[in-house]
């Protein structure tokens, strides 16, 4: 069927309207306005548009991909690692500890009776927890601190794992255990004994900290 100059016109007008919706190849596959006019001078400027519309909508996916890919450059999701990853990233004891709520037996950590200036570190994910002017001698064979360096980097749980509640410490970065926290220390300031595995931290002195700052 031939159309006639006023139709091919008015063809041309409303599949332009289209191609700036980004439609066009949906009029046409539509309405047979596709491959059939091919040979038509501007059938070929409608698939050009439908050309650029196209890459135009890849270029805002892939800026959009890029734009959420970016969020998280430099800084890792350590509650995203898998536990396969953790046993690869840690010793048999730290995995027992850090990510099964294990325990190490009493006095047989490094730091019970550490007393050396500086803080602690989560040995999974590196967020000091703990500082060394807040630790004491509990007297327990575990190390002890009265409160953690930032309260909001230090989360509570309740446990039963021994058959009654207990106040269960984690680090709020990447969920690893700590030991757990109790109110049996009149002579600290909180009157608080956070109980804490060696196995889960790394102490740093003081005077690297301040050289890391500089």
């Amino acid at each position: 069927m031939q159309l006639s100059t006023k139709d091919n016109k008015s063809r041309r007008s409303c599949l332009s309207c289209l191609a700036s919706l980004g439609l066009a190849s949906v009029f046409s596959s539509t309405w047979g306005f596709g491959k059939a006019n091919a040979g038509d001078p501007d059938s070929g400027a409608f698939g050009a548009s439908d050309s650029t519309s196209a890459k135009a909508k890849d270029g805002i996916d892939n800026k959009a991909k890029a734009k959420s890919k970016s969020k998280d450059d430099g800084e890792i999701d350590y509650k995203a690692i898998t536990n396969a990853e953790w046993k690869k990233r840690l010793t048999p004891q730290q995995y027992k500890v850090c990510r099964e709520q294990g325990t190490e037996r009493a006095y047989s950590g490094k730091y019970f009776d550490t007393k050396a200036d500086g803080a602690y570190r989560c040995t999974c994910c590196d967020t000091v927890l703990f500082d060394s002017k807040e630790k004491f001698d509990s007297k327990t064979g575990w190390p002890s601190f009265w409160q953690p360096s930032d309260k909001k980097m230090v989360g509570e749980s309740v446990d039963h794992l021994l058959g009654y509640p207990r106040t269960e410490v984690h680090c709020n970065k990447c969920d690893a255990h700590l030991g757990h926290v109790f109110d049996d220390a009149p002579q600290t300031p909180t009157g608080l004994r956070y109980c804490i595995n060696s196995v889960c931290l790394e102490f740093v002195p003081r005077a690297k900290l301040e050289k890391a700052k500089d």
